[in-house]
Parts: structure tokens; sequence; C-alpha cells
């Protein structure tokens, strides 16, 4: 009798093991599957992405994040659900939240003058617009967004004394100075238009759909009219009891005074900020070191929820990111604090004035990069850095 043989392996039947039946999970449709994981929460997207590449490229999808995204610090979704920033993985952007919400980030000068200014400015794509002195200068932002070109790449000019205030709306600088006239410069050409607006210096000013708004020290806010043949003609004239620091034009547009906020201010608690984020919803911040938040369509009398600066400083300047955060400057040691709306407490702090006090006269910020500008330098938070 011959002796038996040992059993044969899989390997030995086959040549190699028979390949694994496809998982069920891939029969379903993907609209089905994005349901699904719509159901988990940023944690469980990202232990999924760690399965395989098909799951990981599944979980990386916008439509899964938008959610959790709406929920978080300065993702760059509105509270209408507007995506301010398309284009940019929405991923990538709920990832960089953690950083603004817990404060990591990386801090830089990126700009030095040797004279104490009282600088402003906004942000436009590529470009950062920065007042000094009796101009205003348009530096190219580099590709990583921290640092800028050594030099502007346009300046634009006008004023007799300082630029106080300027917006940037629609390829438009309407800037207000102290010699009291308004300049308004084409960012793409050489149009330009001066007026003389008020007895003293322009503190404000605001621009949108043919009308400037402007306040100014000798107690008055101004409506002017950039229609054809009316260019500089002022159109309404609004007496104030005090000096008017800040002022905004509603999105509505509606070119007529429809109200006046609060009515139990002290006198010397101006306000030095104003920030629309809807047609009904706005920001202030000023001397008396609140910050508010005003809904017209309740209440012009009382805001809706207050912030008090915890160190008793005067708020100089506001942004928000029209949903959850808040960034304010102070009047001491230049102070930008980052609050939540959902909070009654401030979430971070990062003192950038040291040794000398400077206050923080402007601040604007993108998804991944905040700059403020102090009396004699230009700081930027880069929250892309963990």
């Amino acid at each position: 009798m011959g002796r038996k043989g040992s059993p044969r392996s899989p390997q030995a039947e086959g040549g190699s093991r028979a390949a694994s039946p496809p998982s069920p999970l891939w029969a379903l449709p993907e609209e089905l599957l994005l349901l699904i994981c719509s159901y988990l929460d940023a944690q469980a997207l990202g232990r999924l992405a760690q399965v395989c590449r098909r799951l990981r490229f599944l979980s990386s999808r916008d439509v899964l994040w938008r959610r959790i995204a709406r929920g978080c610090l300065n993702s760059g979704f509105t509270q209408l659900g507007t995506d301010l920033a398309a284009g940019i993985p929405v991923k990538e952007r709920v990832k960089v939240s953690q950083n603004w919400r817990h404060g990591r980030c990386r801090r830089e000068t990126v700009l030095k003058w040797k004279c104490n200014l009282m600088p402003w400015m906004e942000l436009d794509g590529k470009y950062l617009y920065l007042s000094q002195a009796e101009n205003i200068q348009a530096y190219h932002l580099c590709a990583e967004g921290t640092g800028l070109q050594c030099h502007p790449q346009a300046i634009f000019s006008g004023h007799q004394e300082d630029v106080c205030r300027f917006v940037l709306v629609n390829s438009n600088i309407v800037s207000g100075g102290g010699d009291g006239s308004i300049v308004l410069h084409k960012i793409h050409g050489s149009y330009s238009v001066k007026f003389s607006a008020h007895e003293q210096e322009v503190n404000c000013v605001d621009f949108q759909g043919g009308l400037i708004v402007s306040g100014s020290r000798d107690r008055t806010a101004k409506v002017w009219s950039l229609s054809a043949g009316r260019v500089g003609q002022c159109l309404h004239t609004v007496q104030t009891e005090d000096r008017v620091w800040s002022i905004a034009i509603s999105p509505l547009l509606s070119g007529q005074l429809l109200t006046c906020l609060g009515t139990d201010f002290h006198r010397g608690a101006g306000v030095l900020d104003v920030f629309y984020e809807t047609p009904s919803l706005l920001l202030s911040c000023g001397y008396d070191t609140y910050i508010r938040y005003w809904d017209i369509r309740t209440s012009t009398r009382k805001c809706v929820q207050e912030w008090e600066e915890p160190h008793d400083s005067a708020l100089y300047c506001i942004r928000s990111d029209k949903n959850h955060m808040i960034a304010s400057g102070s009047s001491y040691y230049g102070v930008v604090r980052l609050w939540d709306k959902r909070q009654t407490q401030c979430l971070q702090s990062f003192h950038l004035s040291s040794p000398t006090s400077s206050p923080v006269y402007c601040l604007r910020f993108s998804t991944t990069h905040l700059y403020a500008a102090l009396a004699s330098a230009l700081h930027v938070l880069d929250f892309t850095a963990s």
C-alpha cells in the first residue's frame, strides 16, 4: 500500500489564496453611502478614512464636512450657510478651525515703520491694503498667505493729512482723512475723486451702491452722492451730540436713517467700530469695553447679547466670521481676543505689543490668517501651523 500523502494547502490547490468576496458595503449606491456617513462626527470620519483608500476618498467629500464646518469657528460658512471660502476643501477648513479654537498659531511681524501711526487695513483676495500716514498702500500676499512682498505694488494718495479710515468695495477705495476730505480711487485705473466733506477730520466712512456716508469730529454724519453729475453732493446731514467715530451702511441700503441703537449708554461710551453680519444683525464695540450684538428685528433699545473685555480696555476694532467667531482688538498692550458667541467668556488672547504698549487699531482675518495693525508694526497669526 502506498503511503497516504499529506493534505494539500489551499496555495497548492490554486496557486494562491482565493480572493475574498467583495464587501456588501460597496454594493450600495454612493448616495446611500454618503447618507450613512453623514451621521458621523469629525472624529469618526477621520477614523473611517484610515480603513482604505476608497473610504478615505469618500469620507473627504465636502458634502460630509459641510454640516460639521457650520458648527466650527471661522470655517468660511455664514449663519445662513453661504460659503465664503469656496475652493478650499471643507475638511481642511475644519482642521484649521481647531487651531483657532485652541489658539495654535505661528506669530510673525511682517511690516515695521519708524513713527507711530493709526493704521487701517482691508483684505481683498491676494492683496492687503494698509493706510500709512497720508497714503494707502497695496501689498501682495505671499503664496502661503503669511508674509508680504517687501514693496507695495500700488500707492493711493490724495490726502494732505493722515488717512483716518477707508473701505474697499467693488474695486473702489473710499477714504476719509485728517484734512476733512473724502477721496475715491478706482483700484484698476487712474480715476479718482476728492471733495471737501467736513470742517474737521473724517473719522470714518462707508460706501455702497453709489452712496458714501461719513462721520467726523465736527459732530456730524453725512450722506454723499456719487451719481453722475452729483459727485460729492451732500444729500443728508445728521447732527449728533458727540464726535462720530464709526459708521456703517446697512446692506439693505435704504438711504434713510432708520433708528438709533441703545438708550442707556453713559456719556463718553463711544462706539469705535461697527460690523454688519446681515441686514438685521450687527456688532459694535467701543470705549465702555463691551462687545454688543444687536438684532434690529427684535429691539433697537437693548442688545441681544454682550461680552465684556476682561481687562477693562477700550475696544478699537471688531470683526466676525458672520457665524460663531468674533475677533476684537484692545487699546492696551496690543491684545487680540477671539470669542465664541455661544460662550460668555473670551476664548483666546494674543498679546502682540511687547514691551511697549500699543492699541490694535485694526484687524482682519481669513480662514487661515489674522492680521493686526498696531502703532508701528503689522503682525500676522498663521493658524495653519499646528
